[in-house]
C-alpha cells in the first residue's frame, strides 16, 4: 500500500477528550454561518444591494470551497513546522473569520466614515466593505472546517471507530453552533449588551448582528485557543519519493480513490443536490407557499409572510436540537444496524420522506386557506406538521455531516492519500451542487419548492445501487 504519510510515533488513537476539543471548533465555526444563514440576506438588502444580485454575493462559498479546500488540504498534508500539518490553518483562518466579521459588521460605520450618504438607499462603500468581508469568511471558514476534519482524521489514526465517533462529535457541535446563532440571531435586544454597537450609520438591526458577529469572535477564539494549546498534533513525515506538483498530485488521488470513493462522492452530490434548495428556501416556502405571504405585496401580504419567517426560524431551530441528539446516537445506531454505510442509506429514505411530506404540507396550507377568512395564517394542523417536518430534517442531516467525512477518512486510510486532500476532494461533491442551486436561484427569482423536490425523491432509490460500493477494506 501506498501511504504518503508515516506516523513516525506509531501510537494509538488519542483520547476521547481531545477529539471532543477538536470537534468543539465547529461549533465557533456553525455559530458564524448560522448568523450569515439567517441575518445577512436582509442586511445585504438594507445596504441597498437587491435581492436579485444576492445570490452572487453568496457564489463564494461553492467557489471558495471549490479551490480553497483542496489546496490547503494539500499543502497541510505536506507541511512540516513545529505547531504541526493542520494547526497553522486553522489559526489562519480563524484570525480570517475574526478579520471578516468586523468588515460585515462595521461596513456601515466604515462606508459612513468614507463617504456613504445616510439618506441615500444604496451604500456602495459599505456594500464594498461588506462583500470583501463575506468573500473572506467563506474563504475563512474553508480553511478552518478542512484541516479541523483531517486534524480528527489524524488523532483517529486507523481506528475507523473513533474516525465514526469524531466526525458524529463534530456533527453535534455544529448543531450545537447553530443553535447558538439562530437564538442569538432572533434575539431583537441583544444590541444592549454592548449598546456601542448602535450608532448614527447602524440601526438596531445592524447593531443586533454587529453584536452577534463580535458574540461569535469571542466564542470561536475561546475554542480554537484551547484545542490547539492543549493538543499535540502526531508527527507525520511525507514520503520522499512523492514530490508531485499541486494538480498532479490532485490528479494522483482521484486515480487511487477506487469504486468505493466514487460511490461517496455520487451519494454525497445527489444528498447535497436535495439538500441545497431546501436549506436556502425553507423558510422562504414556509413564509409564501404555507402562509400565502409575499415579500413585495400588501402589507396583509407581508405581515403574513414575515410570520411564515419566523415560524420557519423555529423549525430551523428545532432541526437543530434533533441533529445534536442525533449525533449522539451515531456510533450505537452504526454498530446496531452494521455499519456506517448502512445508517447512511437508511437516513436517505429518511430524506427522502421528509422532502416527499413538503408537497402534503403545501397541498394542506392550500386547503386550509380557501376555508379561511382572507388573509389568514393556516391552521394550528399545518403549523404543527411544519415543525414535524423541520425537526425530521435534522435526523438525516446528522448522518450528512458526519457519516460521509468518516467513510471519506476510512478510505484515504486505507489508500495511503492524505487525509486533507482527500476530504478537500471530496468537498467537490459538495460546492458543485451549492453552485447550481446558487446559481439556479438567481436565474428563477424566487421559491419554488417543486423544483426541489423530486431530486430529493431520487437521493434514496439511487443510494441502493450505490450503497453495496460503499465497503472500506476494513469494517465500517
Amino acid at each position: 500500500m501506498d501511504f504518503e504519510y508515516r506516523d513516525l510515533l506509531q501510537p494509538g488513537p488519542a483520547p476521547l477528550w481531545q477529539l471532543i476539543s477538536v470537534a468543539s471548533i465547529a461549533a465557533g465555526v456553525q455559530f458564524g454561518w448560522a448568523l450569515q444563514l439567517s441575518l445577512l440576506t436582509p442586511y445585504v438588502q438594507l445596504l441597498g444591494v437587491p435581492h436579485m444580485w444576492s445570490s452572487f454575493i453568496w457564489l463564494c462559498g461553492p467557489i471558495s470551497g471549490m479551490f480553497v479546500q483542496p489546496v490547503v488540504g494539500y499543502i497541510s498534508d505536506r507541511m512540516q513546522t513545529k505547531f504541526g500539518r493542520r494547526k497553522p490553518f486553522i489559526a489562519a483562518g480563524t484570525a480570517l473569520i475574526c478579520l471578516s466579521v468586523l468588515l460585515i459588521g462595521y461596513a456601515s460605520d466604515f462606508g459612513h466614515a468614507v463617504g456613504d450618504d445616510l439618506t441615500q438607499r444604496t451604500k456602495p462603500r459599505a456594500v464594498a466593505i461588506f462583500v470583501v468581508g463575506f468573500w473572506i469568511l467563506d474563504i475563512a471558514n474553508n480553511m478552518v472546517q478542512d484541516p479541523s476534519r483531517a486534524f480528527l482524521a489524524d488523532l483517529s489514526r486507523h481506528d475507523h471507530r473513533k474516525m465514526r465517533i469524531a466526525n458524529a462529535a463534530f456533527s453535534f457541535f455544529m448543531a450545537i453552533g447553530n443553535v447558538s446563532g439562530y437564538a442569538a440571531g432572533s434575539y431583537s435586544k441583544l444590541y444592549k449588551i454592548l449598546p456601542f454597537t448602535k450608532t448614527d450609520a447602524c440601526d438596531l438591526y445592524c447593531a443586533n448582528l454587529k453584536t452577534c458577529f463580535l458574540i461569535d469572535i469571542t466564542f470561536i477564539l475561546i475554542l480554537v485557543i484551547f484545542a490547539l494549546v492543549t493538543i499535540s498534533e502526531p508527527s507525520f513525515k511525507p514520503n520522499s519519493d512523492h514530490n508531485d506538483a499541486f494538480f498532479e498530485k490532485v490528479k494522483t488521488a482521484f486515480s487511487s480513490f477506487g469504486k468505493p470513493m466514487w460511490m461517496l462522492f455520487l451519494v454525497t452530490a445527489l444528498n447535497w443536490i436535495a439538500w441545497f434548495p431546501f436549506l436556502m428556501y425553507n423558510t422562504d416556502w414556509v413564509g409564501k407557499e404555507l402562509y400565502g405571504g409575499s415579500v413585495d405585496g400588501n402589507p396583509q401580504q407581508v405581515s403574513l409572510y414575515d410570520m411564515g419567517v419566523r415560524a420557519g426560524s423555529l423549525g430551523l431551530m428545532l432541526t437543530a436540537a434533533t441533529l445534536a441528539i442525533t449525533s449522539l446516537t451515531i456510533d450505537p445506531l452504526s454498530k446496531l444496524l452494521g455499519g456506517g454505510k448502512n445508517l447512511w442509506g437508511i437516513v436517505n429514505f429518511v430524506l427522502t420522506t421528509c422532502l416527499g411530506m413538503t408537497v402534503w404540507v403545501t397541498k394542506k396550507a392550500e386547503l386550509s386557506r380557501r376555508s379561511s377568512p382572507p388573509h389568514s395564517p393556516p391552521a394550528a394542523s399545518v403549523k404543527t406538521a411544519t415543525l414535524v417536518l423541520f425537526a425530521a430534517t435534522g435526523i438525516p442531516q446528522a448522518i450528512t455531516f458526519s457519516i460521509p467525512f468518516a467513510l471519506a477518512s476510512m478510505f484515504s486510510s486505507d489508500s495511503g492519500s492524505g487525509h486533507g486532500l482527500s476530504l478537500g476532494v471530496m468537498n467537490l461533491a459538495i460546492v458543485i451542487p451549492q453552485a447550481n442551486a446558487r446559481v439556479d436561484d438567481k436565474r428563477t427569482s424566487g421559491c419554488s419548492i417543486w423544483r426541489w423536490q423530486p431530486t430529493g425523491l431520487r437521493v434514496g432509490s439511487c443510494f441502493l445501487g450505490a450503497e453495496r460500493h460503499l465497503r472500506p477494506h476494513h469494517s465500517s
